[in-house]
């Protein structure tokens, strides 16, 4: 008796196409669909991403450290994205994990933009968080005096936690001037490696 394998749905293809799309327009590296779109070959989100961006994507390897989340700026976007995604994984139980990072990606967007200030928190690196907290290597946790949830290191001792606005370190860099809004001459482009 032949051996037959189903033919692959060509509905399914399209809809797989689709989410390499938007996630290539929102920035993302090609590690990333790779991981999420493991039907497409590497060849097809290569033609998808070079179709989009009008390139080759980036070599190297994807940001792995943990550190960088735990940094002042760095982990006020963070725990803002991470709030955005629980609130949306909440309110739609069977949504796929890729469609929620494409939606809550884009809300964080427009939240920053909304407020005049710029994305810190790159599509890969939002996909590497989620990824974080999924495993547990982060976490959120509530501040004693705001409740507000923010991203940490989940063995480090958390149980007065005080988050980066009630507690400002002294060390987080130079001082802001919000006014002139010097900090956004920074370069946190999609195009950034990471």
């Amino acid at each position: 008796m032949p051996d037959f394998k189903p033919k692959k749905s060509v509905i399914d293809d399209a809809l797989d196409v689709q989410k390499a799309v938007a996630l290539v327009k929102l920035g993302a590296r090609l590690q990333v669909l790779q991981a999420e779109l493991p039907n497409l070959s590497r060849d097809r989100l290569l033609s998808v991403y070079k179709e989009i961006r009008g390139n080759s994507p980036p070599k190297g390897q994807l940001p792995f450290s943990t550190d960088w989340f735990l940094n002042w700026a760095p982990n006020t976007h963070s725990s803002l994205f991470m709030g955005i995604f629980n609130q949306m994984a909440q309110r739609n139980p069977s949504t796929e994990q890729i469609d929620l990072l494409v939606a809550s990606y884009t809300l964080y967007l427009q939240t920053v933009k909304s407020i005049d200030n710029p994305a810190i928190l790159t599509l890969t690196r939002a996909w590497r968080l989620y990824r974080f907290c999924a495993a547990g290597v982060l976490t959120l946790h509530q501040c004693k005096h705001c409740a507000g949830k923010f991203i940490v290191d989940p063995y480090d001792l958390n149980t007065n936690y005080e988050c980066v606005f009630c507690e400002m370190d002294t060390r987080v860099g130079p001082k802001v001037d919000f006014e002139k809004k010097m900090y956004q001459e920074l370069d946190w482009s999609d195009e950034q490696a990471a």
